[in-house]
């Protein structure tokens, strides 16, 4: 018996969208109006449906970062976190998914209890639905939709159950004034509390999403000890995260180096997404795009400046089944006069010079551009992916740089820091690799 209540949508007449073929932007999509998307059980199988043909989720999150740049990777789909994100409105978004051939998971930002939010307050429940509802309304009709993701992790951190009573009073206005695509909410992980509150009490949920990092390696059994048997995407994945990672004396998670990174996602995809061929659905990498938490390269496939890492490779390997023609160089270590971050906790003396050694693989070392910069650790630290400022690197302390060490002056006052190695070729795909050091 499946744990969700499966809602099925009726077929009418719709034109066919073709994944792989660019669109013109703009209005155009009017005259195609919404794409028909469903969730189909065959044979024990779940999959989504966009107009009648199979569609199985090779996507990314994407806000800010170059969204259409999933396509040519071999993606078909990203997700959102709102609406309108302060530099794009919904509309704009989704023209651009239409042109570029890909579905778009539209976000809803549903408040939050960690963020003060109460949802004992019935009239401020009140409000935020018809918030949503004028959103649906404004963008139910674009043929990029794939679906609804309302909220993202609302159960990060909370109490109060009654969020997942308007999480499906939201779902089912959406069912009631949109009717043609899916509904579902992300969760933070996958808990038995969860799961039970929402079975009982979500019925116009078409299906749950999941976000895991580091342990999404153990995804099935995590689903199993939850008790859900029900359909789901996987709607953040990628790196391991921060809170997984080995820490430093003074609190500083270790990075994994972009190669040991790109290996992670590799394996993870394989052995927990694509391992479950019924009730998964497909999934969206973290993060198409670049973002500062705890470091500016921990989540992003891009860098700061633009420049793809070897993970965005090895997505497009996955998804497309073959390799590109130009690859990232590879990244493996970083020490610090013979000790890495990993195991050793790396304490200097403020303004002597030290050395950082890098081992990085190329081809032709020759084609590579070497940069460094050392930043203070972040003061102000985000919870569970919100706003994060950047620390500001200092200027000259990096006193020379090559494809296989750093020379560079320590801080001049005491204090944790971190150095950032960026090696890049000529085709603008870079390896990453950064360490800790507390300055004496």
């Amino acid at each position: 018996m499946k744990i969700l209540k499966i809602s099925t949508l009726v077929f009418g007449a719709f034109l066919m969208f073709s994944c792989n073929t660019a669109q013109e932007p703009g209005n155009s999509y009017l005259a195609e109006g919404p794409s028909h998307v469903e969730m189909r059980e065959l044979n024990g199988t779940y999959r989504l449906f966009v107009n009648g043909e199979e569609f199985y989720v090779k996507g990314a999150g994407c806000e800010f970062g170059p969204c259409y740049k999933i396509a040519e990777h071999g993606g078909n789909s990203f997700r959102t976190w709102r609406t309108d994100n302060g530099q794009r409105s919904g509309l704009e978004v989704l023209d651009e998914a239409y042109e570029h051939g890909l579905m778009v998971m539209m976000g809803l930002d549903v408040a939050r209890e960690r963020h003060g939010f109460d949802y004992d307050d019935d009239e401020a429940v009140a409000e935020q639905l018809e918030r949503f509802r004028q959103e649906v309304l404004e963008l139910k009709d674009h043929p990029a939709l794939l679906g609804w993701g309302i909220g993202n992790e609302l159960n990060l951190r909370y109490t109060n159950k009654r969020v997942w009573d308007a999480v499906n009073d939201i779902a089912r206005m959406i069912k009631e004034v949109d009717g043609n695509h899916v509904t579902t909410t992300m969760l933070a992980g996958i808990g038995r509390d969860e799961v039970d509150y929402i079975t009982r009490n979500c019925p116009d949920l078409d299906f749950i999403s999941i976000q895991m990092y580091g342990d999404v390696i153990n995804l099935k059994q995590r689903i199993e000890e939850a008790g859900y048997e029900g359909p789901y995407l996987v709607t953040e994945w990628g790196a391991t995260g921060h809170w997984e990672m080995p820490e430093t004396e003074w609190g500083s998670p270790i990075e994994q180096t972009s190669s040991e990174k790109a290996e992670a996602i590799k394996r993870r995809y394989k052995k927990a997404i694509l391992a479950d061929d019924e009730n998964c659905m497909g999934s969206y990498v973290f993060l198409w795009g670049q973002k500062q938490e705890r470091t500016p390269s921990w989540y992003g496939l891009f860098t700061e400046k633009g420049e793809k890492t070897e993970p965005i490779n090895v997505m497009e390997y996955l998804w497309k089944g073959r390799w590109p023609e130009n690859v990232a160089p590879k990244m493996h270590d970083i020490t610090i006069d013979g000790k890495g971050g990993r195991f050793d906790n790396v304490r200097l003396e403020k303004d002597n010079e030290y050395t950082a050694l890098i081992t990085v693989e190329y081809p032709d070392n020759k084609n590579l551009s070497v940069r460094a910069e050392i930043m203070p650790e972040p003061k102000e630290l985000s919870d569970g992916g919100d706003f994060e400022p950047r620390p500001e690197s200092i200027e000259g302390l990096i006193l020379s740089a090559t494809t296989s060490e750093i020379n560079f002056k320590a801080p001049a006052q005491t204090g944790a820091y971190r150095i950032l190695v960026y090696v890049v070729n000529d085709h603008d795909h870079a390896a990453t690799a950064n360490i800790p050091f507390y300055v004496k």
